[in-house]
């Protein structure tokens, strides 16, 4: 087994690494490229759409898994996830390619959800159709905050692997192998996308990626759930994603803006105008996901005392992150006065 897991993975990251070669020229001859505006984080023409690449490699190394035989129990859990992770990406690709209006996105989002959970209701043993409404949800806002969180280098790529590595770790740690793999799929096939996103011709996921990325968790994420994996497991990494989110959100809506145009007012975006550069972002975004995943870890066994003192933790770590474009702001200040 431990072979063949080690062969499903490098196949999600090999294939993410070496696709790019052939989907970047003909994105190109496309004209499926980012053209940058004042709310953008970059000021060059970029090719997007390069999520093409890891979305093979994601769907590969998971039928892969099948076909091998590694997953033997819970077969239909991986075609299931298989199903809405491939549905999101083309939606994401057709957005990229022609573009779709909000309410048509947002209604295949919620659908892909309402299916996919209704499948896995069907499937797993003492599940109730009551999850349906919340997983139809939960799938669609991921989906979203992946998207919203897809404006610099590095930070997507990255979140696929902290939260990919978690629900791996998870699936051990529940015994639940189709959960490991299907974790470790997601975090190799990130980790391919990393060097081309982060290289000096690098590329956008756009939004098939993006979509790509959010469906992967949120699916395994309600495939883990409903198969009684721990909530914490499945919450914990990704607890920074959605405070910006939802806090972004929140001010937007207090303002009365419109929700759906661009802007550059999630934390990680202001993060950058403190003058930390992309990678420096997503590398601070990254950590606090791993400290809030672990203590998510941590919460989902430990007795009272202990779990009391990890939630606290994570509540403090998502307050740090929420709060340091102004630490930032201050600490650039006094660096500029200081100089002077």
């Amino acid at each position: 087994m431990n072979g063949l897991l080690v062969l499903v993975g490098l196949t999600a990251l090999g294939l993410s690494l070496a696709l790019p070669v052939v989907v970047k020229p003909v994105l190109k001859r496309l004209g499926v490229i980012d053209i940058p505006n004042s709310r953008s984080s970059h000021s060059t023409v970029v090719i997007r759409g390069m999520g093409v690449a890891v979305a093979v490699a994601i769907l590969v190394a998971l039928v892969l898994s099948l076909a091998t035989g590694l997953v033997a129990v819970d077969r239909s859990l991986i075609l299931i996830i298989v199903c809405m992770v491939g549905a999101s990406a083309t939606l994401g690709w057709i957005e990229d390619f022609r573009g779709i209006s909000v309410r048509v996105r947002a209604s295949a989002q919620l659908l892909v959800g309402t299916i996919g959970t209704a499948a896995l209701a069907t499937t797993i043993d003492d599940s109730s159709y009551w999850w349906v409404p919340i997983g139809a949800i939960a799938v669609a806002t991921y989906i979203n905050a992946a998207n919203f969180m897809d404006g610099i280098n590095g930070i997507s790529g990255m979140h696929g692997v902290v939260v990919g590595a978690f629900y791996s770790v998870a699936g051990v740690l529940s015994d639940q192998l189709w959960l490991t793999v299907a974790g470790l799929v997601v975090a190799a096939a990130f980790a391919g996308f990393l060097p081309w996103n982060l290289g000096r011709g690098f590329v956008f996921l756009g939004d098939v990626g993006s979509y790509l990325l959010g469906a992967s968790i949120a699916a395994i994420a309600v495939t883990g759930l409903l198969a009684g994996v721990y909530l914490e497991y499945l919450l914990s990494p990704v607890l920074i994603y959605l405070a910006d989110t939802f806090t972004t959100f929140l001010r937007r809506a207090r303002r009365g803006e419109r929700l759906y145009t661009a802007h550059r007012q999630h934390v990680y975006q202001r993060l950058t105008d403190t003058g930390l550069g992309h990678v420096q972002v997503s590398i601070f975004v990254s950590v606090l996901s791993v400290l809030t995943g672990a203590a998510g870890f941590v919460l989902a066994t430990a007795p009272a005392p202990l779990a009391v003192s990890a939630s606290l933790f994570a509540a403090v770590v998502v307050a740090l992150y929420l709060y340091s474009p102004r630490i930032f702001r201050a600490l650039a200040r006094r660096r500029a006065a200081a100089d002077a």
